[in-house]
């Protein structure tokens, strides 16, 4: 890929489905280019979105990390958005990521995102508003978030604790052998027969 184009047009779509502050390092090794070009190839995709007024969208930079997000001229956009969101019912694909989270949780975003095979970004972020979830930082890890289901979450189906959801354990146990699957598959081990999985 020696298209400079072509290479900005990379770390776009990957900070467009990451939908989360992402380090330059990581991302460097997640398209395969040097970190120094990383941070130029933003640099550069940071003045095309922002000389194009056709593009609702800007890089946000906090030190190593980066960000794609709404430009702020159009936040207006946003918070319209949200006031629809909140005057209804939970969207089916809310209340799909929220059992996901509920049943799995703590989970991370890509896990979710794989399960549901879309961008769960926007979701995560109006069920996060409505205190429906929490995140926190995984444990030894510097950019990824866990998300579980908050109190309020137990409160609005009215039960006490998730062990009362419907076939909770069944669902857990499904989730164990998955990831016990998955390691054996990082570890080279012949994938298991069908019936076992």
């Amino acid at each position: 890929m020696d298209n400079n184009k072509e290479k900005k047009a990379a770390i776009e779509a990957l900070l467009f489905h990451y939908g989360e502050p992402i380090n330059v390092g990581k991302m460097a090794k997640m398209v395969g280019f040097k970190e120094d070009e990383c941070h130029s190839l933003i640099k550069e995709l940071s003045s095309d979105l922002n000389d194009n007024p056709a593009s609702g969208l800007a890089i946000m930079e906090n030190g190593d990390e980066v960000e794609l997000a709404t430009k702020a001229s159009l936040s207006w956009v946003l918070k319209k958005l949200i006031e629809e969101e909140f005057k209804e019912e939970l969207t089916p694909a809310a209340l799909e990521t929220a059992a996901i989270v509920a049943y799995l949780g703590p989970v991370t975003r890509a896990t979710i995102d794989y399960i549901r095979g879309v961008n769960s970004t926007f979701i995560l972020r109006n069920l996060l508003i409505r205190g429906l979830v929490s995140r926190s930082l995984q444990s030894g890890k510097k950019n990824v978030y866990e998300y579980r289901v908050s109190f309020d979450f137990l409160k609005h189906l009215g039960i006490s604790r998730l062990e009362d959801l419907p076939e909770y354990q069944k669902y857990k146990n499904i989730l164990k052998d998955f990831e016990s699957f998955e390691e054996k598959q990082e570890e080279g081990a012949p994938a298991p027969a069908e019936e076992e999985l």
